[in-house]
């Protein structure tokens, strides 16, 4: 989810490590977890009668249209449930820092904000969360639901990866190529990808992909900072790839299909999840992008034929009516309705503690937020699903998207395990 140079990412992130690994958290309250009125134990993040939860977001950088979507939604869901009294008698809020998808805000936002909030509803960025994962499964122990798939941040118990990891998301997205586009064995495809976690996990799963089909793959690595994509075009034409697989931001996807596409290479591209926002019907890439770009997602659009959906659509519409719908909204809500599941599940247990919360989410399963895709909290180890919905840009859509393939995961990604 990237503005800076890969020396600088990792520089950052480095000295934020070694920075974190000699300090910790600001002490607990005094005398530990203390019970509040109606004995439900209580601890980091909750004051009086409020539970604070932190937002680690993109409003200004790669990744910014994104970003504000998945925040309003979550300040909506907010909204909502404080009107129906809260939970557990407590109302939320939420406090939201921009970190403009640089890795040294992002480090810092984590570090003002992880004393004084229960836990995370959003952190944006695979780097920016596996900077600081050895922090939260060490010390801090605050549960984390990132707007970030990367494999990588799997087998933590307080880090929960929504949805498919990229890797798999990838081998979906080959899967479809391949039954519904004419990809066939022996074809070579392309992969364009950012450096760092979050390419070169969906990477992995390209890789995975043509051992299992019988491809070969171009690999084509960029920096967030690459914004036109003509080189990378002229190279996947001259190697005559029969598709292409994007791994970047809405900015990168939009460059490559018009470039491709106004230099006669018309070859499928389908992109991961967040490499897509519908701002780019409004630009020249339109035209293009409608024709010949696919988008693997973890859930149904926002504009799907479901109840939930339909009344996201309304309340979001109601609170925000300048603001265009996205999939971010969808992104976004889901991850506030499963800690909101996660807060009501540790109330019946009368431990809203960090600890309480963590164990909570582990016994949800089945948790359905309405977007066509059920998700399986319980075991830290696995991706919460290994289903993808594949999507097409569509103007008339709301929220810009369609459904050309319902949820399902395909046979590669069924016997795929993560890292393995």
């Amino acid at each position: 989810m990237r503005t800076t140079h890969t020396a600088r990412m990792a520089a950052g992130a480095l000295a934020a490590l070694l920075v974190l690994a000699g300090c910790s958290s600001k002490a607990k309250d005094d005398g530990g977890d203390k019970a509040a009125a109606g004995g439900v134990k209580t601890g980091e993040g909750i004051s009086g009668k409020t539970i604070s939860l932190g937002v680690l977001t993109d409003m200004t950088g790669v990744y910014a249209t994104l970003g504000k979507s998945v925040t309003q939604a979550q300040q909506l869901y907010a909204k909502q449930t404080n009107a129906d009294g809260g939970i557990c008698g407590y109302k939320l809020a939420l406090t939201v820092r921009d970190h403009g998808y640089d890795p040294q805000k992002a480090v810092a936002g984590y570090t003002e904000l992880a004393p004084k909030v229960l836990g995370f509803t959003q952190f944006i960025g695979s780097p920016f969360v596996a900077a600081v994962k050895q922090r939260v499964d060490g010390q801090d122990k605050a549960l984390v639901l990132p707007q970030a798939w990367s494999a990588t941040l799997l087998g933590s118990p307080y880090i929960r990866v929504i949805g498919s990891t990229y890797d798999i998301e990838t081998i979906n997205a080959i899967d479809f190529l391949m039954k519904e586009k004419g990809l066939r064995k022996g074809d070579t495809i392309g992969h364009v990808y950012f450096e760092g976690d979050y390419g070169e996990n969906a990477l992995a799963g390209s890789r995975y992909m043509a051992k299992e089909a019988g491809l070969k793959v171009v690999e084509q690595k960029i920096k967030p900072t690459d914004n036109d994509m003509t080189g990378q075009v002229v190279a996947l034409k001259k190697a005559k790839v029969k598709a292409i697989v994007i791994s970047a931001g809405p900015r990168q996807a939009a460059s490559l299909v018009g470039v491709a596409a106004a230099g006669g290479f018309g070859v499928p591209v389908i992109g991961n999840n967040s490499a897509y926002a519908p701002q780019l019907l409004a630009t020249p890439a339109a035209p293009a992008l409608e024709a010949n770009y696919y988008v693997a997602s973890p859930a149904l659009p926002i504009g799907a034929d479901t109840p939930q959906a339909k009344k996201l659509v309304a309340d979001y519409r109601a609170a925000y009516p300048k603001d265009s719908l996205d999939n971010g909204v969808v992104a976004g809500w889901t991850a506030a309705s499963a800690f909101g599941e996660a807060l009501k599940k540790a109330c019946a247990t009368k431990d809203l503690t960090r600890e309480g919360v963590d164990k909570a989410l582990l016994t949800i399963d089945a948790f359905d937020p309405g977007f066509g895709i059920t998700q399986d909290f319980s075991d830290p180890e696995a991706a919460s699903s290994k289903e993808s919905v594949i999507l097409r840009p569509d103007k008339s859509a709301v929220g810009g998207m369609k459904v050309v393939r319902e949820a399902g995961a395909s046979a590669a990604a069924q016997g795929y395990t993560p890292g393995g």
